[in-house]
């Protein structure tokens, strides 16, 4: 699934290609995805300069004056720019056709995406969404405060887009593994100098993946259509029964919360 710093790179791949470029018409070529794509955007968006391109969490926000173009990757989801005289591929489901004769095309397999528009900028997905992990506001006294009581185990609490947005499960195994906490340890107990180490391991982590240009483990590639390249320096996702780097002992995995963790059992307490 394409987390946070795969929609980044998309963002930042997609800011000089797409800005201040005209869209001709924009053109749908199903009727969903995980949500009814709102059939009104071929008229709204005929005609209308992209201001913009932002990202909050895992949306991608494309600015135009008449509002804002809300994209989700889902769990597959990779965007393209290119020649307009590029045949369509399977699972391009949604285009904008720009007046440079290039063409932004979204591909999505398992169509747990999102196309959505904002008139104002506002919308009910994006309203209880909390901080973003690369801000100066995301350090351990907020994770601190926000974990009182809570009896979800740490990843799931680092997981969860209504205290942080955009730590998924890749970079939530590699940022405990970095910080040396166990996965399964209750947030509530853990110390506010643990989380000074674990909020700068996230940052440190999604920083260095966004330099990579993101994680590829199966779908997800950049703009240009070139893969993500940090998947070759992942300490303990996708490890299982290899060698720990610090103390060579071998990596677990477990299930947690539907989901697939991995870590050191020794070097993770």
């Amino acid at each position: 699934m394409p987390e946070l710093p795969e929609v980044e790179t998309t963002k930042r791949g997609l800011e000089s290609l797409i800005v201040n470029q005209v869209v001709e018409h924009a053109t749908l070529y199903r009727d969903n995805l995980r949500w009814d794509m709102p059939k009104h955007l071929v008229t709204t968006l005929a005609n209308q300069s992209i201001v913009d391109i932002n990202r909050r969490g895992k949306y991608l926000l494309i600015k135009f004056d008449v509002g804002t173009l809300i994209i989700h990757l889902g769990m597959s989801g990779s965007i393209k720019v290119v020649s307009s005289d590029t045949p369509l591929k399977k699972h391009d489901h949604f285009e904008l056709i720009l007046a440079n004769d290039t063409v932004m095309r979204l591909n999505d397999p398992r169509r747990f995406g999102a196309v959505l528009f904002s008139t104002d900028g506002t919308h009910a997905l994006l309203d209880n969404l909390g901080i973003e992990p690369l801000e100066n506001d995301f350090d351990e006294t907020y994770l601190y405060i926000r974990s009182r009581k809570k009896q979800q185990n740490i990843k799931a609490f680092i997981m969860d887009s209504k205290v942080v947005v955009g730590v998924g499960n890749i970079y939530a195994c590699e940022s405990l593994y970095q910080a040396g906490i166990n996965p399964e340890r209750k947030a509530s107990s853990v110390s506010k100098k643990r989380y000074a180490l674990l909020t700068q391991c996230i940052k440190t982590i999604l920083t260095q993946a966004i330099k990579a240009g993101g994680t590829t483990l199966q779908d997800f590639s950049q703009v240009d259509g070139s893969p993500g390249y940090f998947a070759q320096t992942l300490s303990v996702y996708g490890c299982e029964g290899k060698p720990c780097t610090i103390c060579n002992g071998k990596i677990s995995r477990i299930i947690q919360n539907q989901r697939s963790t991995f870590y050191c059992k020794q070097c993770q307490t």
